[in-house]
């Protein structure tokens, strides 16, 4: 007797999965995730339902995606931006320098995707608490490293240790993005950035 063997071919995506995701994104920034529904990811995508589940999964899971696929676009920004300092306080002070240039291009005032997710999901979803949570990790560590380089080349004080003054940033940084919704006056926000950096040197 002839045996049939089923071979399990690979799924092939038929669509641009970074179109995909850059809309979806827009959705999710736009609403939040609670408000958005499936038929807005299928008007924005112009996938079926079927599509995006066979492709994502569930809605959290596209909007996982989403969050890790805007992370590494400000990533490779960021890294670009800072590729121009000349140390580790002029680092601090353009990455400032670079959320100030996000604040002032949002017209629509929307803020940060993350830091909206922040706000909407932290207690809600255990994917979610742990992609913010390494996000959050991976940040301070960079500005802890920051902070240590700048200590031992004299730029910035030794009035607390790196991993206070990367906390300090940390959380100081969320709330600037935050203040950037309501106010997008440049001078003033500059006033904020200096304010904060000043306390390090």
């Amino acid at each position: 007797m002839e045996r049939s063997f089923q071979i399990d071919m690979p799924k092939v995506e038929t669509f641009n999965k970074e179109f995909v995701l850059k809309q979806a994104t827009d959705v999710f920034h736009d609403k939040g995730f609670n408000a958005t529904s499936m038929q807005d990811l299928v008007d924005a995508t112009a996938l079926n339902r079927s599509s995006i589940y066979n492709s994502f999964g569930s809605k959290l899971d596209l909007f996982l995606e989403c969050l890790k696929s805007y992370k590494e676009a400000h990533f490779v920004r960021i890294s670009e931006t800072l590729d121009k300092a000349h140390n580790p306080l002029h680092a601090i002070e353009l990455l400032f320098e670079y959320y100030l240039n996000e604040i002032i291009k949002d017209k629509d005032d929307k803020g940060c995707l993350i830091t909206n997710c922040t706000s909407e999901m932290a207690n809600q979803e255990p994917s979610i608490i742990n992609f913010l949570c390494s996000n959050q990790n991976s940040f301070i560590g960079f500005l802890e490293d920051l902070v240590r380089k700048g200590q031992e080349e004299s730029a910035i004080n030794l009035n607390r240790t790196p991993n206070e003054y990367a906390l300090y940033l940390f959380s100081s940084i969320q709330g600037f993005r935050t203040a950037g919704i309501l106010i997008s006056n440049k001078s003033k926000l500059q006033t904020i950035a200096k304010t904060i950096i000043q306390t390090l040197i």
